[in-house]
């Protein structure tokens, strides 16, 4: 019933060419995937909609003129206010996608997908254990955020959405894993949630979705996510575990792991080798940053995945040198940085590799980058430094050929 309602509602927000038949020739199609966190969340429910619903705001503006610059054929924005008539995503295709900035082309997409988050949805418990229920909203919600979707996610594609063969996990239990890495409290060596939390938590602090693109006669499942950040907790580390395991079950799903269970109640991960992308803001960097030793790799090093090219520019090395400070001496080449979060002088981690774009390894990888701009670039200010003009993150993009 689920996901009957899920498909009318992104039926809902789709143009008139959704219903166009899938393409059918099986010939090798070369396809651009491409992720990016781009900072469109905004501070209360409506606020987005209202924003979008005419042209002009200038950070949207900015990010429009990202992707038309990287023109993604498939594209998953991560931190896109979720709003269940999916208007935000219908006014961002067409008041800002869809119109010129500067010599950079419009882009269309004749296909989207929203759903909702667990982000902003009260848990009815003191998950924070702060002492009280709802005293802080974000801290008891099963995802942070101040109201239901903030932080949300949509997907953009020029190629169709097999929309009835979608698979959520919004609400897929985080005990349910095997092995869960379930916090424990450090001051009394319980666990950090009670059994009765444990009942309700749910593992994705967004969700998770499996969303099928048919390319060129193939079923390229592209699997999305954006889990919380390994930080903001204490010894309990109850944000890092959760960050382990919310990546963990991109690796078991590929692997065809046969507990995982989908918002429908069906069993299974994928199967028959299916080709697929996995996308999204992890927030883990292989080496540096404060995420579990191990967590990205889970799907970079898996035996399905294919990493033989890195996604990489130059101005994330620039980057790391000219800010300097805990930059100088991470583990990590800056030339796979994804985002820029402000050096230990300000609190902050660094330049880091937080935002992925992995396919599978029966799908040949072309080429691969980083939309992050030397300073002599005249598009550099299309991301620029603190205070950003468009994210703090960069979009990341692959090409790949299908077949």
């Amino acid at each position: 019933m689920l996901k009957r309602l899920l498909v009318l509602v992104a039926s809902a927000v789709l143009l008139a060419s959704v219903t166009a038949p899938a393409v059918a020739s099986h010939r090798p199609v070369e396809a651009r995937f491409a992720t990016f966190n781009a900072s469109l969340n905004r501070s209360n429910a409506g606020d987005l909609v209202a924003e979008l619903s005419t042209p002009g705001s200038a950070q949207p503006d900015v990010v429009a003129e990202i992707i038309q610059r990287v023109r993604p054929d498939v594209l998953l924005i991560n931190e896109f206010d979720y709003d269940a008539a999916g208007d935000a995503a219908a006014h961002f295709q067409d008041n800002y996608l869809a119109r010129p900035h500067g010599d950079a082309k419009p882009i269309h997409y004749r296909y989207r997908y929203v759903a909702p988050s667990n982000t902003g949805v009260f848990s009815g418990f003191d998950l924070d254990n702060s002492g009280e229920a709802g005293d802080f909203p974000p801290g008891d919600s099963f995802g942070f955020g101040f109201f239901e979707g903030q932080f949300g996610m949509v997907v953009y594609s020029r190629y169709p959405i097999e929309f009835d063969s979608i698979r959520t996990f919004q609400h897929f239990l985080w005990k349910d894993m095997p092995g869960a890495l379930l916090p424990i409290d450090p001051d009394t060596g319980d666990g950090w949630y009670s059994d009765e939390e444990l009942d309700v938590f749910r593992l994705s602090s967004k969700s998770h979705w499996d969303v099928p693109v048919n390319v060129g006669g193939t079923t390229v499942h592209f699997l999305v996510s954006h889990p919380t950040p390994p930080v903001f907790d204490g010894d309990e580390d109850r944000n890092g575990t959760r960050n382990h395991d919310e990546i963990r079950f991109w690796a078991d799903y590929i692997s065809g792991a046969g507990y995982i269970y989908d918002d429908d109640g069906v069993y299974g991960g994928l199967t028959n080798r299916a080709p697929f992308v996995i996308a999204g803001d992890l927030n883990s960097d292989p080496f540096d940053g404060d995420s579990i030793p191990g967590s990205a790799q889970q799907v970079l090093d898996h035996r399905l995945v294919n990493t033989s090219i890195t996604p990489s520019s130059p101005g994330g090395v620039e980057q790391s040198i000219l800010q300097g400070d805990n930059n100088l001496v991470h583990l990590g080449d800056p030339a796979f940085d994804t985002a820029d979060f402000g050096e230990a002088i300000f609190g902050g981690p660094g330049n880091l590799r937080v935002d992925y774009v992995l396919p599978s390894r029966n799908m040949r990888l072309l080429d691969a980058g980083v939309f992050w701009p030397l300073e002599s670039d005249p598009l550099f200010g299309l991301v620029g430094t603190f205070p950003f003009p468009s994210s703090d993150h960069r979009a990341v993009w692959i090409d790949v050929r299908v077949k």
